[in-house]
């Protein structure tokens, strides 16, 4: 599967499983930061977890541990390019 198709996947699948009720795609980009307080999406520790649950559900991407996450979540390009080196489908 292809970046951009994984990124608009896992968008749809951000915005729907987390309840992003006031965001769009389209404010949703490459270099988004995902965690933190004062950019980005803002997601927290309890989004964190929803998160691997929709990358295993939804790319069968397993997330193992907390560093492992961390590298991962940094922005949505990072979190893309781990699912596509990962993913099968």
């Amino acid at each position: 599967m292809d970046t951009a198709s994984i990124e608009k996947r896992l968008v749809q699948a951000m915005i729907s499983g987390l309840r992003l009720e006031d965001v769009t795609p389209e404010m949703i980009q490459g270099d988004t930061v995902l965690f933190g307080r004062d950019e980005g999406l803002r997601l927290d520790s309890l989004d964190a977890v929803e998160l691997v649950t929709i990358i295993k559900s939804e790319f069968g991407v397993s997330i193992e541990d907390a560093d492992e996450a961390r590298r991962a979540f940094t922005t949505l390009s990072t979190l893309v390019a781990y699912i596509a080196e990962r993913c099968d489908t």
